[in-house]
């Protein structure tokens, strides 16, 4: 019916198009809004060379929107159908003076070449998720803090609008898992990938957990094999504190497995082979010696290959740090890892010394938490790579397990415009998981400029073609950058209509339009930098994108669609 409904298009003069002229208008129109060359197909091999390369990895009531949509096309546009009577037809001269560049074109060639952002539709979508309660959505997403994450209730206002259950989601840069995790909960199919291996690990937790019953075996097992052999954890713990940034080894992560497990171990049976290694004097100084033993004893015995092992590995990080006892050092927030020379300043400075924590208590009340409500039914897809290749592997992974294999919504958020370090702003989580900083943003490649940006965001959404339906919608929810160390940023304030001229048009994506949120500056991660980093994101721009001249209706007329936000869902009962 609604399919019916949509085949023609009210024009602004009140006549009937059909949708398929509607369709290729919109295309020439489109067409005529980029600049030509600016940006050439990646499949073109005289592809202007970057400095820098990305690694990684942000019956249809409501046609007023279609109405104001062909009504913000120029005169010219709606004229293409329509016939000119004779004594309409204009005379040699005008035909002259018509043919030459308008005033308006050049202005507009002009702007898309200073990088200037034109003026793009907005989408109408009440933005209700900034009415929700913090922790909104399901027990699983505050696992861990991650940085520039959205909320699951934003997730949520996609999902519930432009997808049914059993549908797949997909996410190319999860983070920690918020799309996937949500879209699972809701009966579709979650999907995310992340080439960061932390947002790995937290995304794989969440979509594909274990049940409660064998997290707590798991955790029992941990807690006797500990009695056991806390003396020799214990002794170790107390040479590295005697003498902090010694050269004192220790297992690797995952080198010591304990037994026990209650699930079967991955496929491929592997644990990364690492050598041993001594602790940074910074994770000394972290924890009181006691935890400090606990930790290396986890951190050598938990296989993050095995289901049960990874999602206590990752609710492990979540109760790293923070500043109330339900963490297991005190010295800095659970946001972010603060600087490992902040940590040894405070230390001198105040004689800071953390108090005792037990890692198995705490643990255990953080899984309480966190299965206060059942796991998601549906499992969901957790792959580590780069986002330009994601749409081959995420048709790969749902192939392979039997389900549609492309998806009709992706709600991501690309990664902002040099403002996030994911390795340093989290280089304790990830020393517990045995990886490198460094290593980290040095993979991600996030000191990114707007023009090699743009050339990565062409390419992403050029890979996830071949995943998604043909009237998919894609949210990507991309941040203004006002100053960047200290200065302005080049072409950080409308970055998203950058993206749609420069990135998604070129591959033939269709516009929706764009929807604003405006985050309060104290809700801000950044805000924990100060005034000038605080002012950094002030303003994120949703850009609403289809497939196809289908989605992209389909996008318009569920904007205004009401959606429920009880949570969790409310089932029938049972007479």
């Amino acid at each position: 019916m609604a399919l019916n409904a949509a085949r023609r298009v009210t024009r602004a003069d009140g006549r009937g198009q059909s949708a398929r002229s509607f369709a290729r208008h919109t295309d020439r129109f489109a067409r005529r809004q980029i600049q030509p060359g600016v940006l050439r197909s990646p499949r073109d091999g005289r592809r202007p060379v970057l400095d820098s390369v990305f690694s990684r990895h942000r019956p249809t009531e409501g046609c007023a929107s279609e109405v104001d949509f062909v009504a913000s096309l120029s005169l010219e546009f709606d004229r293409l159908e329509m016939p000119i009577a004779p004594e309409e037809r204009p005379s040699r001269a005008a035909r002259a003076r018509a043919s030459a560049p308008s005033a308006l074109s050049t202005a507009t060639n002009s702007q898309l070449a200073l990088h200037l952002p034109s003026e793009l539709p907005s989408l109408e979508i009440e933005p209700e998720w900034k009415d929700q309660q913090r922790l909104w959505g399901h027990s699983f997403h505050p696992m861990c803090s991650y940085l520039a994450s959205f909320p699951a209730s934003l997730a949520h206002a996609f999902i519930a609008r432009y997808t049914r259950p059993g549908d797949v989601v997909l996410d190319p840069f999860s983070g920690r898992g918020t799309t996937p995790l949500q879209a699972c909960a809701e009966g579709r199919v979650g999907a995310g990938n992340d080439l960061n291996p932390f947002a790995h690990i937290l995304t794989g937790a969440k979509v594909d957990p274990p049940t409660k019953a064998d997290v707590k075996i798991r955790l029992a097992t941990l807690r006797l094999a500990w009695v056991a052999s806390s003396g020799e954890w214990n002794a170790l713990a107390d040479r590295i504190v005697a003498d902090p940034g010694s050269d004192v080894l220790v297992p690797a992560p995952g080198s010591r497995p304990i037994s026990g497990t209650p699930t079967d171990r991955s496929a491929s049976g592997s644990i990364p082979v690492r050598p041993d290694t001594s602790v940074p004097a910074e994770v000394t100084l972290a924890f009181h010696p006691r935890t400090l033993a606990q930790l290396l004893y986890l951190r050598a015995g938990l296989d993050p290959d095995d289901r049960t092992d990874r999602f206590l590995l990752a609710t492990l990080t979540g109760i790293l740090h923070g500043k109330s006892a339900s963490y297991l050092s005190a010295v800095m927030p659970n946001t972010f890892s603060m600087a490992p020379r902040y940590v040894r300043d405070f230390v001198a400075r105040t004689g800071f010394h953390s108090p005792e924590r037990d890692a198995f208590d705490l643990l255990e009340d953080k899984l309480r938490r966190l299965y206060r409500q059942p796991p998601p039914t549906t499992r969901g897809i957790a792959l580590l790579g780069d986002a330009r290749d994601a749409g081959v592997r995420f048709r790969e992974a749902l192939h392979d397990r039997g389900l549609p294999e492309r998806a009709r919504l992706v709600v991501s958020s690309p990664p902002y415009l040099r403002v996030v370090k994911y390795g340093y702003y989290n280089w304790l989580r990830l020393w517990l998981l045995g990886y490198d900083a460094s290593a980290i943003d040095d993979l991600l490649d996030d000191a990114h400029h707007h023009d090699a940006y743009i050339v990565f965001m062409r390419e992403v959404l050029s890979g996830l073609r071949s995943a998604l339906a043909d009237d998919a919608v894609i949210a990507l929810v991309i941040g203004d950058v006002e100053m960047d160390r200290g200065r302005p940023a080049a072409g950080g304030v409308g970055l998203a209509e950058s993206v749609w001229e420069m990135a998604a048009a070129p591959e033939g994506y269709r516009l929706a339009g764009i929807a604003l949120d405006d985050v309060a500056a104290g809700r801000k991660m950044t805000k924990l930098w100060g005034d000038e980093a605080g002012q950094a994101t002030k303003l994120d721009r949703i850009l609403i994108l289809a497939t196809s001249e289908a989605g992209r209706r389909r996008a318009i007329n569920g904007a205004s669609l009401p959606i429920d936000w009880d949570w969790p869902p409310r089932r029938p009962r049972a007479l």
